[in-house]
């Protein structure tokens, strides 16, 4: 297993197996980047014993490399030994605002990551407000248009999110980052200008997209306040009538459109959106939808959201989105979270994080935990115990030394106290003597 046993009564033990190498899933939190939950597992990995042995081969392998392989001097090829690190990286971003399933891959583990980069399926839960599209199709950018919602029901989202269930093609939002002709196409839709040519639709696969039932206005999450800018002018003002941002198609599954029984009026794909004046003083709340998705690679969550609100005659941008499963791994179930290394002891994560690595997404994350705990939870609490009996121990001698000290320097301090009333009682003993000499003296003169 990898558990080496001490002598040390301040450590009891120590976990340092080998061959820590595939796959794993950590829960992202909300806030941070995928990139900056690499890095924070690379330093945790980089520090612990549970990767020692694997980290002293490989700085063994590159030191062995770059002495054959390069005249690099001895010092230059220390420096670059020095800086080897554990190879993690992961297996499909997910965006600050978002949390939900990393895939994480470790050492060789790392070459196992185009599958989840490029070929399975995911799990979004999503909330998106419904009545506003923005400039990113989250709550992150600015409000593009402030649409109608009265005639929007939860039985229209549930119709209209089955027309995008099966194969189909997604364009990016015309106000997205993509460029044609090396224009932003936020430009042209900033600009009124038509597009030179079609934007490239891309293929996508929805294995299902259902809305569910809490629909209506939310504590949490609500309209974006229309801000101008310098000059007074909006967003929103600029681009009401622009029909490159207006007027572009979405697309419904080929299921959906092959359905003989679905009329012409339903399989209508250039839906316009009922725009609400620029003018019009902003709503103080406006309705929000919970929905679940199941997708393929490469497909949008905010991109699907955006087209179910244009696809009731309103507009939508989202507000969460979570991912809750990918492939295999999903959360509640084989999915660790950042705390189990941060806060847990690296000899109780490091058996669980092993057994991940070498039997994938069939173990159960919580309950390996909690063999691991029942088994090593007693000596690490043995461990915590001596040591807190140990610091009491120097404490408590700690104390003894400093009252020794104390009575050493109070039997000092009178010895000098002593030393020196004897020496002022010497000094005064022969000036007395001194002075009698001198009167004998005085007197044997007079005779």
């Amino acid at each position: 297993m990898g558990i080496i046993a001490l002598k040390s009564h301040l450590r009891m033990f120590r976990y340092l197996p080998r061959r820590m190498n595939g796959i794993f899933a950590v829960e992202k939190p909300k806030g941070v980047t995928s990139s900056k939950v690499v890095l924070q597992l690379q330093s945790i990995f980089d520090t612990s014993d549970v990767f020692a042995r694997d980290l002293a081969e490989s700085k063994q392998k590159v030191h062995e490399q770059l002495t054959k392989g390069t005249k690099w001097s001895a010092s230059k090829i220390a420096n670059r030994v020095k800086k080897t690190k554990i190879k993690v990286g992961h297996g499909g971003t997910l965006d600050p605002l978002a949390s939900g399933v990393l895939i994480i891959g470790v050492g060789t583990g790392t070459k196992k990551l185009s599958y989840y980069l490029g070929e399975c399926t995911k799990t979004y839960e999503t909330r998106a407000v419904l009545g506003q599209s923005t400039t990113t199709g989250d709550s992150e950018g600015e409000v593009l248009t402030r649409t109608e919602v009265d005639h929007v029901t939860l039985d229209d989202l549930k119709k209209a999110a089955r027309k995008f269930v099966g194969k189909s093609k997604q364009t990016p939002p015309i106000y997205s980052a993509l460029k044609v002709d090396g224009k932003p196409l936020y430009e042209y839709a900033r600009e009124g200008i038509p597009l030179p040519k079609a934007i490239k639709a891309r293929d996508v696969t929805v294995e299902s997209f259902t809305v569910h039932d809490d629909f209506g206005p939310h504590p949490d999450f609500g309209p974006i306040k229309v801000v101008p800018d310098a000059e007074g002018n909006t967003v929103e003002a600029m681009l009401a009538n622009n029909p490159t941002l207006n007027d572009h198609e979405i697309y419904f599954s080929d299921e959906f459109m092959a359905d003989p029984n679905v009329s012409d009026e339903e399989k209508n794909t250039h839906i316009k959106p009922r725009l609400v004046d620029p003018n019009t003083p902003q709503p103080d709340s406006l309705p929000v939808f919970h929905a679940t998705a199941t997708v393929g690679s490469g497909t949008y969550i905010r991109s699907l959201i955006s087209d179910l609100g244009r696809a009731v005659g309103s507009s939508a941008f989202m507000v969460e989105l979570v991912r809750s499963k990918q492939s295999d791994w999903e959360l509640g179930k084989n999915v660790f979270k950042v705390t189990d290394f941060t806060e847990r002891d690296s000899r109780i994560w490091g058996p669980v994080l092993k057994r991940v690595l070498d039997n994938g997404p069939e173990v159960l994350v919580d309950e390996e935990f909690e063999k691991v705990s029942q088994t090593l939870g007693p000596l690490l609490a043995e461990e915590k115990k001596r040591a807190a009996e140990e610091l009491k121990q120097e404490n408590q001698d700690g104390k003894k030394d400093e009252a020794e000290v104390k009575h050493g320097n109070e039997d000092e301090e009178k010895e000098k106290t002593d030393d020196n009333e004897k020496d002022v009682q010497e000094t005064a003993d022969l000036q007395a003597e001194k002075r009698r000499k001198i009167e004998v003296s005085a007197m044997t003169n007079e005779q």
